[in-house]
């Protein structure tokens, strides 16, 4: 879908266990399904959104070029490759469940901030030095497993939600000009999927030197079922019908895939679409030495 980014000024206002050590990563392979398909849609010609996953590390990233900008396929390309590698790499030196002492937030999900931060900053550089790539942003969600919780990073309007207990719930807030009219009592949510103000989103990443980016953390349960994606999916299906459709076909993630991008194309693929699906198998907890956990227990 065009967009067009809207700057705040025109909106209403583990410690490890030797330092130098590098933490060897268990893979999550078997413990969580992993599946993703992106499709160009029914009208595009291109695709500018870009994904990629590592299911060993258990980590996701979905980037959807925004339309409206040159080189929208550009930036999705370099959000994701930047953001897998510098997470990748993060994830074997840190260790990720250790929290932060300024933020309160777990290592992995300040690696996997930092590494949405140092994307940004490479879009922005290269839409400065490149006359054709002038313009150019994307919008991103990415998460990574570890440690029975989730850490979840987006800027834009791709979104990500969580089945548990049959329940179909969106995670992200959209960083878009009619979430904030919905937040505001402008609109309801019913009148905003017919609202003609959806193409505006308030952050993306390249379109400014810094960006702030919104992260999260979950706790997983087995069962739970993650799903990432760009506004060509849920703009383009309601909620319900995306739960209905998990559902029907939730033994096979796989062909969920394929059966919401055929969704989102059979109501009109006026944009790329992207989708993401983590399935938790079982429990991923990590077991902790005695010294990790007194330091958990009284936050040292």
């Amino acid at each position: 879908m065009v967009r067009i980014w809207l700057p705040p000024s025109e909106i209403a206002q583990n410690t490890q266990h030797e330092q130098g050590t590098m933490t060897k990563n268990k893979s999550l392979r078997g413990k969580i399904k992993f599946a993703e398909l992106s499709h160009a849609g029914m009208v595009r010609g291109n695709n500018e959104d870009a994904i990629d996953s590592n299911a060993d590390l258990g980590l996701l990233v979905l980037a959807d070029g925004m339309g409206g900008y040159n080189a929208g396929e550009v930036a999705s390309s370099l959000a994701v490759k930047t953001i897998t590698d510098l997470a990748t790499e993060g994830a074997t030196r840190e260790n990720r469940n250790d929290i932060d002492q300024q933020t309160g937030l777990m290592r992995q999900t300040i690696v996997l901030r930092d590494a949405v931060a140092r994307a940004n900053k490479i879009i922005f550089q290269t839409a400065e030095s490149k006359t054709d790539c002038e313009g150019m942003g994307t919008t991103l969600v990415a998460a990574m497993f570890y440690d029975n919780r989730i850490s979840i990073a987006h800027v834009g309007d791709s979104r990500a939600y969580r089945i548990r207990d049959g329940k179909f719930k969106q995670l992200t807030m959209d960083h878009s000009l009619l979430q904030e009219l919905v937040d505001r009592g402008f609109y309801s949510e019913e009148e905003a999927r017919h609202s003609n103000n959806r193409n505006y989103v308030t952050r993306a990443l390249g379109v400014e030197r810094t960006v702030e980016i919104e992260v999260q953390e979950f706790d997983v349960l087995p069962g739970d079922l993650f799903l990432l994606c760009s506004d060509g999916l849920s703009d383009m299906v309601n909620d319900s019908d995306i739960h209905l459709c998990i559902n029907e076909f939730r033994s096979n993630i796989n062909v969920i895939t394929e059966k919401l991008i055929e969704l989102a194309n059979s109501c009109g693929g006026r944009d790329n679409i992207s989708v993401q699906l983590a399935h938790v198998i079982e429990s991923f907890a990590e077991r902790k030495s005695l010294l990790e956990t007194i330091k958990k227990l009284f936050k040292l």
